[in-house]
Parts: C-alpha cells; sequence; structure tokens
C-alpha cells in the first residue's frame, strides 16, 4: 500500500510540476487525506465493518482512485484553455470538482463508521473539505455547482443501489471510478436531453451515454424484477427478452432520436458503412471477434471430466489482450470515430450477455455460466464477471475521453498524441508482457507482492518499442522531442502495476492518459 501511494503521489506531482494553478491546492490536500482515509477503509474492510461487503484480497484503493477523476479534469482543463476553448475548459473544471466531491464523500463515509472517531484523519479531511470548498466557491458559476451537486446526488443513490444489489463486486476505489463516471454520465445525458438544440453536438457522443444509462437501466430494471420471479424459467426468459426489446425500442430508441434529431438505426448503418476502409475493418473485427470465441471454445474442450476445477493460465488469458490490440491499433490508426461507435456497441453487448449469465436467461445463460467459468480468477469474487468488461473500458476510455474539440487537426501536440494510445500502451502491451515474463521468467519480486522486476522491466522496454511503432505506422503523431516525459509516463504506470491490487486494466490507462495529456 505504501509502494503504490508513493507512485500515486510521484504521478500527481509529476502532473502538477507541469500544470500549477488553484486545483492544485486541492488535488494535493485530496491526496494527503485520501492517503490516511485509505487506512481507515483498509481496517474496516479486514475488521468487516465496512457498510456494504467489497470485493476481498484486494485493499481499498482509495487514493490511486480518488486522484484519477480530478487529474482529468485539471489536465483537461489546461489543454482547452491553450486551445482557446472556453466551453470544455469550464467543462474539466467542473470534472475536477465532481472528482474532488465524490472521493471526498467516500473519505467522510469511511471516517464516519470508523470506531473509535480517528481525531487525526478528521482534521486532516476538515482541511481538505475546506481548500476544496473555498476553491470552489471562487471557481465556479452557480449553475455548475449545481451540476457538481446533482452527480454527488445520483452517486449516493447508485452507490447505496448497486452495492447492496451486488455484493464483492468492487472494492471502494473501483466503486468510485465505476459509480462515479456512470452518475457524470447520468448527469450529462439528462442535461443535454433537456437543453436539445438541433445540430449542436455529435451524434456520437450522445450514442456514448445513451448506451452506457440504457444499459444500466436495464440492469437495475430486471435487478429489480428478478428478486420477486424466478429468472432460470422460460417464462421469465420470455419476458426479459420482450421487455429489452419494449425498453430498447420505446425508450432508448426514442431518447437517442431526440438527441440526433434522426432515426438512430439509420444514421448508425449510415455511419457503419461510410466507408471501403471501414468495410475493411468491420470484416477484420469480426475475423478477431470469431478467433477469440475459438479460444474460449477451444480451452473449454481441453477441459477434461476429471479436472473440472482447472482454470485458464495468465498467459491463456493475456490470449484475449493480443487480440484486443490486433483490434484497437488499426482503428485507431485508420478510422478512430467507427472504433469509438464500436466499442461503444461492444460494450452494450458485452453488459446484456452479463445480463444473461448472471440471470441465468434461456437458452444461453447456463451455457455462458459455463465457458466463462474457466477464466475466472480471484477478481472475480462476486456475482458478476467484470474483468472482460474492464479490460474492454481501459482499452475505450482513452478513445472515448480524447478532448476532440480541443485538439487541433485532431491529434494534441507532443505526449498528447498518444492519449488515444493509452489503454494499448498501458493494458494491451505493458501488463500483457509484465503478466507472461514475470509469470514464466520473473525470479526477483517487488517487496509485498506476487510481480517481479524482470516482468516490470520488460513491460518498460516493450511499451517503449510499441511508442516507436507507432511513430512509424501513425503519421498523425508527433511528440516533440518528449520522449524524457514518454518513458518517466510509462516507467511511473508500470510501477503501479506492480504494486495496485485494484482492477489494473482500468486504472493503469487512466493514469497513462493523465501524464500524456500532461
Amino acid at each position: 500500500v505504501l509502494a503504490e501511494s508513493l507512485v500515486v503521489f510521484a504521478v500527481v506531482l509529476s502532473v502538477h510540476g507541469v500544470v500549477w494553478d488553484r486545483f492544485s491546492w486541492c488535488a494535493l490536500a485530496l491526496a494527503l487525506q485520501a492517503f490516511y482515509a485509505q487506512f481507515k477503509w483498509d481496517r474496516l474492510l479486514q475488521l468487516g465493518g465496512a457498510v456494504f461487503q467489497f470485493r476481498g484480497a484486494a485493499n481499498s484503493g482509495l487514493l490511486p482512485a480518488s486522484m484519477v477523476i480530478p487529474l482529468l479534469g485539471i489536465v483537461m482543463k489546461e489543454r482547452c484553455r491553450a486551445a482557446g476553448i472556453v466551453y470544455f475548459e469550464r467543462f474539466g473544471v467542473v470534472v475536477a470538482s465532481t472528482g474532488m466531491l465524490l472521493a471526498l464523500f467516500l473519505s467522510v463515509l469511511a471516517v464516519g463508521i470508523t470506531k473509535p472517531v480517528p481525531t487525526n484523519t478528521c482534521i486532516l479531511t476538515g482541511m481538505a473539505g475546506s481548500v476544496i470548498v473555498y476553491t470552489m466557491k471562487h471557481s465556479l458559476a452557480v449553475s455548475e455547482v449545481i451540476e457538481v451537486l446533482e452527480v454527488l446526488l445520483i452517486f449516493v443513490y447508485l452507490s447505496m443501489i448497486l452495492l447492496y444489489l451486488l455484493p464483492r463486486c468492487f472494492t471502494p476505489g473501483e466503486a468510485l471510478l465505476v459509480l462515479g463516471g456512470v452518475s457524470f454520465v447520468l448527469n450529462q445525458l439528462i442535461k443535454r436531453s433537456l437543453n436539445v438544440v438541433e445540430g449542436r453536438g455529435d451524434p456520437v457522443d450522445f450514442f456514448l451515454l445513451v448506451a452506457v444509462v440504457g444499459v444500466v437501466l436495464l440492469g437495475l430494471f430486471f435487478t429489480v424484477l428478478f428478486l420477486f420471479m424466478d429468472s432460470g424459467t422460460w417464462i421469465s426468459s420470455l419476458f426479459f427478452h420482450m421487455m429489452t426489446a419494449v425498453l430498447g425500442l420505446g425508450v432508448i430508441m426514442p431518447w437517442l432520436y431526440r438527441l440526433i434529431q434522426r432515426n438512430p438505426l439509420l444514421w448508425l448503418l449510415q455511419f457503419l458503412f461510410q466507408t471501403q476502409t471501414r468495410l475493411y475493418l468491420l470484416g477484420y473485427w469480426t475475423l478477431l471477434a470469431a478467433s477469440a470465441c475459438g479460444v474460449v471454445f477451444y480451452q473449454n474442450a481441453k477441459r477434461s471430466s476429471e479436472s473440472k476445477k482447472h482454470q485458464a493460465s495468465t498467459v491463456t488469458r493475456k490470449y484475449f489482450h493480443f487480440i484486443v490490440v490486433a483490434t484497437y491499433v488499426p482503428g485507431l490508426i485508420y478510422d478512430r470515430q467507427l472504433l469509438y461507435v464500436a466499442a461503444v456497441l461492444c460494450l452494450a453487448v458485452f453488459v446484456f450477455l452479463e445480463y444473461i449469465r448472471y440471470f441465468r436467461i434461456k437458452p444461453f445463460g447456463q451455457t455462458l455460466r459455463h465457458l466463462l467459468s474457466l477464466f475466472l480468477d480471484e477478481r472475480d469474487s462476486g456475482p458478476l464477471i467484470l474483468t472482460h468488461i474492464y479490460l474492454l473500458l481501459g482499452m475505450s476510455l482513452p478513445v472515448w475521453l480524447f478532448p476532440r474539440s480541443c485538439a487541433p487537426k485532431g491529434t494534441l501536440s507532443g505526449a498528447g498524441a498518444l492519449v488515444p494510445y493509452s489503454g494499448v500502451l498501458a493494458v494491451g502491451v505493458g501488463d500483457t508482457i509484465a503478466s507472461v515474463f514475470g509469470s514464466t521468467m520473473g525470479e526477483i519480486k517487488w517487496p509485498g507482492t506476487k510481480k517481479t522486476f524482470e516482468g516490470t522491466m520488460t513491460a518498460i522496454f516493450a511499451q517503449i518499442i510499441a511508442v516507436a511503432l507507432i511513430l512509424i505506422f501513425d503519421s498523425s503523431v508527433n511528440l516533440n522531442s518528449s520522449y524524457a516525459w514518454i518513458l518517466a509516463s510509462v516507467s511511473l504506470v508500470s510501477l503501479l502495476e506492480a504494486y495496485t491490487t485494484q482492477i489494473d486494466n482500468l486504472l493503469l490507462p487512466l493514469y497513462l492518459q493523465i501524464m500524456f495529456m500532461a
């Protein structure tokens, strides 16, 4: 935990060494109090005194998770300020303020339920809260304050509902990232739905917002419904498919139509088949999807009746990382908008299939349970299997969060040009190489972990080679001699991978994106 915290503090100080403003004091105060509050959460998890059941075999992860959203907002604000885009500069301020308030809420919750009350942590949390509130008072307009409070309110209600319904699926830090992100997306969708202006906004952005909110609402609806009926019967399964069609065609499609002012299905078909390059990419991705399914079926065929408890090895699970890299790199080079939309569709399909598996919806629910059980690891301790969804999110978030409006000619300068590749580098290359080489050839272990020095060094070296290949094949990337910053960024994120017990597929790309954007 101490080593992980040191790496996070190094990232925070590196970012604010480049980007220093009034929010830097807030971020440093937040990091310090999150460091102390993290130990209170860890103690609560060990003693079983937390309000909800969180994922075991991991620390709370409060510090690394607390800094992600505020740092993203700060670096986005600076990039958009440099580009002269005032609207997105203010949006970055709102994102940073929201992230700080959500993290502070989790810290206050830990302090409030710890007995006896930790005096020093209370004082630090109060001081950090005072600095954050004071800065927000002098930085945000009234409408922006209301927006931040709306997200906090949504986050509180979502946390109470989902953490109760889905025990042992998240650590407190992962809950902050996932539920905080969903809360922010839901608030943005409501805000834009109430202020629709014809011709304003990119349909691609609306597609992401509606898809995320749609699958979350669908899950909440069926979770409540199946509390009162058995989900494994044919009648329940038929009802599931009928209600999915009703909610999709009767709620989600009209909602999307209101936002983009055209038929969503026709727009999607026209978008997907607009150019010949897109047809080639879609065909290539179909082949890769078929190969991924082939790996699943082949590994299950190898599982004999005598070894039903057999689990797939680390190397086997990393096959999917290689497939995902092969999927994303051509999309990033040739058509990022298509990759953006395809990733949204893939996320919706993944979540929908997880609903079918979790609720045992006929005819495929039990089959999915059997096929995917081979690939479970210690992080899938709850009722949901989320690691493959986290892998998709880790690769897609840098593409979705890339500030296109603040990037002249579609790309940022310096290390910022690598922002869309953050997922490919951190997860697809770094994490994969570290796991494969560390598990097969690693001998020197980092203190207090199972990760090896050889795995980390190989991961850094592999990511540098990947950056060189990106420079060769993607003509839009111009690093402007920012090689030292790239090496430092890759090294810090690789060290974080070695020490964190959080979901690295989700955390590492976001930290690498923050470093590149700074």
